[in-house]
This record gives structure tokens, sequence and C-alpha cells, in this order.
């Protein structure tokens, strides 16, 4: 049994929120995504780039990139406390992910920033 809880959630339930919160919010942004393809303008830099410069398309990108990072920590850490059972390397393995997710995040809000 796992001594320590990492979870996003407090517990199982909140995690299962969490995972149905963020599943519903990218699947939203997917459909926003599939309309801009199949009833905007022709795909062209100009065109993908008026795209991301309103505010909504910016908030809404940031949203479901933040929602894919609490859907895969919750995702990693479920399985990293299945399936790796000594808790110094399972931790190290957390702390790896959760710094690859800080990385993706950050480069994600100066890019969508940055347009």
């Amino acid at each position: 049994m796992v001594a320590s809880v990492s979870s996003v959630g407090r517990n199982g339930v909140h995690d299962f929120i969490l995972i149905r919160a963020t599943a519903i919010i990218l699947t939203l942004y997917t459909l926003y995504l599939v309309g801009f393809f199949t009833f905007g303008p022709e795909i062209t830099f100009a065109s993908w780039q008026a795209f991301f410069g309103q505010l909504t398309t910016k908030i809404f990108t940031l949203l479901a990139l933040v929602s894919i990072l609490i859907h895969a920590w919750i995702g990693l850490w479920q399985v990293l406390t299945d399936y790796i059972k000594p808790a110094l390397l399972r931790g190290g393995c957390q702390f790896a992910v959760v710094a690859i997710l800080f990385i993706y995040l950050f480069s994600g809000f100066f890019i969508v920033w940055g347009v």
C-alpha cells in the first residue's frame, strides 16, 4: 500500500472528477479546432496566426494545455503507484514526470502568448 499521496485530487473521487472534467474540456477544444479546420478559411500561415492571435483561442488553448497536464499527471501517478513499488524509484519517476509537465506548461504558455 502506498503510504503517501501525491495525487492532484485529495482522493480517488476528486481524481475521477478531474479526469472527467479535463476529458470534457479536451473534447470541446478538439471540436473547436475541427470547426476551424472545417468551416474556417483556407489554412495558411496568416489564417493560422490570426486564429491563434484571438484572445478566446489563446485562453482555450491554455485551458486545454492545463487539462492535458492534469489528465497526464493523474494517469501517470496511478500507473507509477501501481507498478513501481520501491518508494525512492517511484519518487524519482514522479519528480521527473512533474518536471517534464512543468516544462511543457511553461513552453506552451510562452508559445501561445508569443503569437
